[in-house]
């Protein structure tokens, strides 16, 4: 003898079926979308980072040395250019130093390693390592998020020449 249900308790069970699946339905999407609007808004922070780390490169002077003819050409410079260092070196009794391409610096690392490098590192003048260590953490990541933002550009700088040494190209001399 086969146990059959009535019509009504058949139809209350396909409701529930049915019921049960729209919410497993429902649940997915409704976890899809939130985790979408997380990304969305995850990027909106990031493009704010990165505006904000394009304005702290221009108004802290990074470019005025660390692009090629940024400060003789009034900073009229393709963007695609910037922070890629310069073959202009910066003489003293220091010997003679060229600013890094930032881009290539950065490119391989993190953001923790950049402020870490940020926050001790003691360059040959004229870099005014000074005036980034009091840098909040929150201006060294976004200077970094831009940076990165514009990818890898340009070549190494040329490197330090000690003093008594002739550089083999243009340089600006410091008295000393």
């Amino acid at each position: 003898m086969k146990n059959r249900m009535s019509p009504h308790a058949a139809l209350t069970a396909h409701l529930i079926r049915r019921v049960a699946r729209t919410a497993a339905v429902l649940t997915v999407l409704l976890s899809s979308a939130l985790a979408g609007a997380q990304t969305g808004s995850s990027q909106k922070a990031n493009k704010g980072e990165i505006q904000r780390g394009r304005y702290l490169v221009m108004i802290a002077g990074c470019n005025d040395c660390h692009t090629p003819g940024y400060a003789t050409k009034n900073g009229q410079v393709d963007e695609k250019l910037w922070l890629t260092g310069d073959a202009l070196g910066w003489s003293g009794p220091w010997g003679t130093t060229y600013a890094v391409n930032l881009r290539l610096l950065m490119a391989d690392m993190s953001k923790q390693q950049w402020v870490k490098h940020a926050r001790t590192m003691t360059p040959r003048p004229p870099m005014p390592w000074f005036n980034v260590r009091p840098m909040t953490d929150a201006d060294l990541k976004a200077i970094y998020a831009y940076t990165r933002s514009l990818g890898r550009g340009g070549d190494p700088a040329p490197a330090f020449v000690p003093p008594g040494t002739k550089p083999g190209g243009p340089v600006v001399q410091f008295p000393g």
